[in-house]
C-alpha cells in the first residue's frame, strides 16, 4: 500500500503539491514550509487562498492486481496559525464547514472529512 498526500493552493498553479513535505527545501520543517506558503499567498486576498489537500492511494497485490483511490478536502489557507492538533499545514488550513482549521478539529471530525480518510474509504469500498 502506497500513499502520497499534499496540499494544493489554487492560485499557485498546483503548488506545493507533490513537494508539500519539502516545500521550503530539502532541510525544511513544518514551520519553514508553512512560512513559505504564507509568503507566496500574501499577494492574494484571503478569499482567493482556496486550497485542497489531496491523497492518492495505490494497493498492489502480489499477482499484479492494482487498486487505486483518491480523496480531497477543500478549504482556505490562512496567514495565521490556529489549533495545536494535526501536523504540517493543518494550523493554516481553514475548513469553512466547521469554522475551524484542521488543527482545531477533533480526530473524529478530521477523519470524517480528511483527504486520507476519503481515499481510504474509497479503497476499502473497491475491495468489497
Amino acid at each position: 500500500l502506497a500513499d502520497d498526500s499534499g496540499i494544493i493552493a489554487d492560485v499557485l498553479d498546483g503548488r506545493p503539491g507533490v513537494y508539500s513535505a519539502r516545500y521550503a527545501g530539502e532541510d525544511c520543517d513544518d514551520e519553514k514550509n508553512n512560512a513559505r506558503l504564507v509568503q507566496e499567498l500574501s499577494a492574494f486576498p484571503p478569499e482567493q487562498r482556496t486550497a485542497y489537500y489531496a491523497c492518492a492511494l495505490a494497493l498492489l497485490w502480489p499477482d499484479g492486481k492494482l487498486v487505486t483511490a483518491e480523496g480531497t478536502c477543500t478549504g482556505l489557507i490562512r496567514d495565521f496559525y490556529a489549533g495545536t492538533g494535526g501536523f504540517g499545514y493543518d494550523p493554516l488550513f481553514y475548513v469553512p464547514e466547521f469554522g475551524r482549521t484542521m488543527a482545531e478539529l477533533t480526530m473524529d471530525e478530521k477523519n470524517a472529512i480528511s483527504h486520507r480518510g476519503k481515499a481510504l474509504r474509497k479503497l476499502v469500498e473497491q475491495l468489497r
